[in-house]
Formats: structure tokens, sequence, C-alpha cells
């Protein structure tokens, strides 16, 4: 894990992020995270490859990753935002998607890209974080989105 204490941004691999949320395969949509900026903000990555499982069905002549699958890769790099920020023990805990509002869809994801998600924080009260969120390839953008996650305890 490199770190740049100057900038105070940290860097966050598969390892620790596996450690942070409960996603798994198939459902996990964060390799990497970068520029981690506690209680402010972070950039997730996720780098898309043809063997992902909803490209069989969306769309086999033109595989488009799903829209709604974009919004959970912003939220899940929320997620580890969120609990790397509050030093979540998973042990008893998750982090749920709370809402989302002002969606917008802007240009298809394909096979061979790079999504970036640039999630930062606008509101934080305890176990709730509202924040903003915009998925790129290169420099256009994917999707854009408000959204809030929970802090919950779970048995």
């Amino acid at each position: 894990m490199s770190n740049d204490v100057a900038a105070g941004e940290v860097s966050i691999d598969i390892s620790e992020i596996l450690k942070r949320i409960p996603h798994r395969y198939p459902f996990l949509l964060v390799d990497r995270a970068e520029e981690y900026r506690a209680h402010e903000s972070i950039v997730g990555v996720k780098c898309v490859t043809i063997n992902e499982p909803f490209f069989q069905g969306h769309f086999p002549e033109y595989a488009v990753m799903p829209g709604v699958l974009i919004v959970e890769a912003m939220a899940q790099t929320g997620a580890v935002l969120m609990s790397k920020s509050l030093d979540v023990d998973p042990a008893g805990k998750t982090i749920l998607f709370a809402s989302v509002d002002n969606c917008r869809f802007r240009n298809p994801v394909r096979p061979g890209d790079v999504l970036r998600m640039y999630v930062k924080v606008l509101r934080a009260r305890g176990g709730l974080f509202k924040f903003e969120g915009k998925a790129m390839v290169g420099d256009k953008i994917a999707a854009e989105a408000e959204f809030a996650a929970m802090l919950v305890e779970t048995p």
C-alpha cells in the first residue's frame, strides 16, 4: 500500500477492500482505491473486462456495463471511504446504501475500460454519509449521482 503523507492521500489495495466491505465476486465492483482522504474523498478503480458475468446478457452484440452497476460501484467506493474513515470493525456492522438522487447516465462503459469513481463527502453525521459521485472513463463522464449510505449493526 502506497501512501502520500504530504498530501494526506492513501492508496487502498484489494486486500484492504476485502476487509472493509462484504462484497465478493461477482458483485465486488472496486479493484482498488486511490487518493483516499479521510472523511473527504476517494477515487475507486474498476478494470472492466469482457469476463464480467453481466456482459453475457447486457448486451451480447454490444457489451455495455449496466448503469445500476456503475452506481453500485460508486456506492461501494463510498462504503470503502466510510469504513476506513470511521475505522469500522466489519464484525457485527455493515454499510448499506440508503438513497440515490439526481442520477444521470452520460456514456456507456465497455469491456477494456478503466472506470474511475470520484466520490466526495457532502455531509457526514455519525454513521450516515451523503456523497457526490462521478464515474469516469478517461475524460468522459459515464454516470453521476448523489447517494447516501449508513452504518448498521448486523446480527
